[in-house]
C-alpha cells in the first residue's frame, strides 16, 4: 500500500472572533498544516456560521500575493468556503449566494486554484417549493443542474475545483417543518447523480462522516462506494448517538416533530427544544471529551487503501469545545484532535508523530479577471 501522510487543517468557522492574523497564529500553535478559510457573506442571513476570514470585496492580484506570502510565512496552506443555499430559499438571498460563490471561485483562481490545491467549498441547498411537488427530489436535481452547470464550467475554465459538503443541514429550517433534508448532496446517491448530470472534474466533495453516523450509515461503506477521485477533503467531526427517551419515541429514521407543547406535555412525548435538536446525537471532536460512535482506525484505513492524500480538516462544532464560546476550550479541542489523529496519519520520527512533507504555496503568474455575476452565466 502506498505510504500516505495526510495534512491536518483547521476550518476557520470556530474562530469567528479572530482576525486572519490571529487565526494563523492559532493554527500554527495548534500544529495544523493549513486552514480552510470561511468567507461567509458579511451581509448574509446565517446565524450559526458567520466567520469571514478574507476581505473578498475588491480582491485583486496584489491581495493574492499578500495572502500567499502570509500563509507561506506561517507554513500553512489554504482553501476557501462559504456554505449557503444556492438553489432554494428567498430568491434575492439565493442570487446573492450564487454571486458570492462566483467571487470565491475567482479569488481561488488568483490564489493558484488547483495548482495550489485551493478549493472552494459550498453547499447546494434545497428548494422546498419544488421539493413539495411530485418528483420533488428530481426537480431539485434539475434545478441544481440548471444553476451549477455554468458555475462549474466557469470554475473549470479557471482551473478551480468546487467541493460540496454532505451536511443535510437538518436544523436549517424551523422544526415546525416536517423535513430535515435541506442540502441536496446530503447522501451519496445524490452526489453520484449530481456528477452524472455534470460530468466535469471541476467539482467534488468534502466528506464529513459525522453526518452519516446519525443517519445509521457506516462512513467506511461510503468511502468504499464513492468515486474516490471526487473526494478532496475530509471533515474531522464525529458524533455520539443519544439513546434516550426521544429516540425510543420517534425512532432513529425520522426526526422529532414539532407539536403543540401542551399536548406533548400531557402525552409525555419529547419534542425538539430547538431547530437542531431533532436527530438524537451530540457533535464531538475525536479524542476530546470521551468516546464517540465512529471507528476512526477503520475509516483512515479505507481512505489510505483508496490512496486519499488530501487534508483532514477539523470542523469544530463540539458541544464541549466550540459551543462553549471559550477560546481556551476551542484551542484545546483542536490540539487534542490533532494528537488523536497524528498516529493514524503521520510517520513516527525523532519528534514523535509529525507531518514531514510541507509544500509551499506558489505565487502564480495569473492575469486579473473581472468579477462575474450569475445573470451573466445563466
Amino acid at each position: 500500500m502506498k505510504v500516505i501522510q495526510n495534512p491536518i487543517w483547521l476550518m476557520s468557522s470556530a474562530y469567528e472572533k479572530l482576525n486572519q492574523s490571529e487565526l494563523l497564529e492559532v493554527a500554527k500553535a495548534s500544529g495544523a498544516q493549513g486552514i480552510d478559510l470561511c468567507v461567509f457573506r458579511k451581509d448574509g442571513t446565517r446565524e450559526d456560521h458567520t466567520a469571514t476570514h478574507l476581505d473578498y470585496e475588491g480582491f485583486g492580484l496584489d491581495d493574492a500575493k499578500v495572502v500567499l506570502d502570509r500563509f507561506n510565512s506561517a507554513g500553512l496552506r489554504l482553501s476557501l468556503g462559504a456554505f449557503e443555499n444556492m438553489i432554494g430559499g428567498d430568491e434575492a438571498e439565493r442570487i446573492k449566494n450564487q454571486n458570492h460563490l462566483l467571487k470565491l471561485i475567482r479569488i481561488a483562481y488568483l490564489l493558484g486554484g488547483d495548482e495550489n490545491d485551493v478549493k472552494v467549498g459550498t453547499f447546494v441547498g434545497y428548494n422546498h417549493t419544488l421539493g413539495n411537488e411530485i418528483d420533488g427530489f428530481q426537480k431539485n436535481l434539475d434545478e441544481y443542474k440548471r444553476v451549477f452547470s455554468p458555475i462549474i464550467q466557469y470554475a473549470e475554465d479557471l482551473g478551480v475545483t468546487v467541493v460540496y459538503e454532505n451536511c443535510p443541514m437538518e436544523g436549517w429550517r424551523s422544526s415546525r417543518f416536517s423535513s430535515t433534508y435541506n442540502n441536496l448532496p446530503a447522501v451519496l446517491a445524490a452526489r453520484k447523480l449530481m456528477y452524472a448530470m455534470i460530468p466535469s472534474k471541476a467539482h467534488g466533495e468534502i466528506y464529513d462522516p459525522s453526518h452519516d453516523i446519525w443517519q445509521n450509515v457506516n462512513p467506511v461503506d461510503v468511502i468504499q462506494a464513492m468515486d474516490i477521485e471526487r473526494l478532496k477533503r475530509v471533515h474531522v467531526k464525529t458524533t455520539k448517538i443519544n439513546y434516550g427517551k426521544s429516540r425510543v419515541e420517534w425512532g432513529g429514521m425520522y426526526p422529532m416533530q414539532s407539536v403543540n407543547p401542551e399536548l406533548a406535555k400531557e402525552a409525555g412525548v419529547s419534542i425538539p427544544q430547538h431547530d437542531w435538536d431533532r436527530h438524537h446525537y451530540t457533535a464531538m471532536l475525536p479524542g476530546f471529551g470521551g468516546t464517540d460512535d465512529m471507528d476512526w482506525n477503520a475509516f483512515v484505513r479505507v481512505l489510505h487503501e483508496r490512496e486519499f492524500s488530501g487534508p483532514f480538516e477539523i470542523e469544530n462544532e463540539a458541544k464541549n469545545s466550540k459551543d462553549t464560546q471559550n477560546m481556551g476550550a476551542i484551542n484545546q479541542g483542536a490540539k487534542a484532535c490533532i494528537n488523536f489523529l497524528a498516529p493514524l496519519l503521520w510517520d513516527l520520527n525523532s519528534d514523535g508523530y509529525s507531518y514531514v512533507n510541507p509544500k509551499e504555496l506558489v505565487v502564480q503568474d495569473k492575469k486579473d479577471i473581472p468579477v462575474l455575476s450569475i445573470d451573466q452565466l445563466l
